[in-house]
């Protein structure tokens, strides 16, 4: 039976590539966005806000109406704001968590009822920078740990029911994340002791995340865990990047931050 999946953040990006190779592999695909707009022919737009609980019920009510079931649900939606620490306002800070971390627990919560009938799947695409303090971009990097954290909970909890997780963490990718990525506004002042490190911390970043890997690459990873018979806890695209959490994992910690700065705050 074809497999019935509900991607979040499914219009675009990171989400659309996942929507494109699902569909191929013949599973039923539900890409969802809050234009509830989709680029692969075959694959079905839902309108969702995922920091609306009633939006994620009402998608779901919708997919379960339509197919019967609910397979998987790939946690996809997300965004940037970068600055530094000491400057986010409070309110930057909340848009940081809520899409990010909230609006997906929200998204996960909404589809565990339908995945315990089903014994699906979770999996979140969180990122590298769950495991390094990335330099300006301090919250998105606490967000993703976050979230990481929440997949292995999760985990834990739902194994006797039969879900599993999964947590993707992608490195630098070229999508249109960076363009729409924010800035604090802190971050233009000209009296900020930070300006001059954070403009040249930025434009390393984006010139790594525009060269980056192509989204496919982050899609296959997480098609082949929806296909294997049991999933990976965690997966790191891209050799590299898996190199790098293992590093992360076995070096001193005090050399890892001494890495970081040198790469990106010197």
């Amino acid at each position: 039976m074809s497999k019935v999946v509900l991607v979040t953040g499914g219009s675009r990006g990171i989400g659309a590539a996942v929507v494109s190779s699902l569909k191929d592999c013949g599973m039923t695909v539900y890409a969802a966005s809050r234009s509830g707009k989709v680029e692969t022919e075959g694959a079905f737009g839902v309108v969702m806000d995922v920091n609306s609980a009633e939006s994620i019920a009402s998608a779901v009510d919708r997919i379960l109406k339509e197919q019967g079931r609910l397979d998987a649900v790939v946690v996809n939606a997300g965004n940037g704001i970068a600055g530094a620490m000491e400057e986010y306002s409070e309110e930057e800070m909340r848009y940081q968590f809520e899409t990010n971390f909230f609006g997906a627990i929200k998204t996960i919560n909404g589809c565990i009822p339908a995945l315990r009938a089903s014994r699906g799947r979770i999996i979140a695409v969180t990122s590298v920078a769950a495991l390094l303090p990335l330099p300006y971009q301090g919250l998105y990097s606490s967000v993703k740990a976050a979230l990481q954290m929440a997949v292995k909970a999760y985990s834990v909890e739902l194994k006797p029911f039969g879900i599993q997780c999964c947590a993707v963490l992608p490195g630098d990718t070229s999508t249109g994340f960076t363009a729409a990525r924010k800035f604090s506004a802190a971050s233009s002042s000209v009296d900020s002791p930070y300006k001059e490190r954070f403009d040249r911390c930025i434009a390393k970043i984006e010139k790594d995340e525009t060269g980056g890997m192509p989204p496919s690459r982050i899609a296959s990873a997480v098609k082949r865990q929806i296909c294997r018979r049991r999933m990976k806890t965690t997966v790191i695209p891209r050799l590299d990047y898996w190199a790098i959490g293992l590093l992360v994992r076995l070096l001193p910690e005090r050399m890892v931050l001494w890495i970081v700065g040198l790469l990106y705050n010197s």
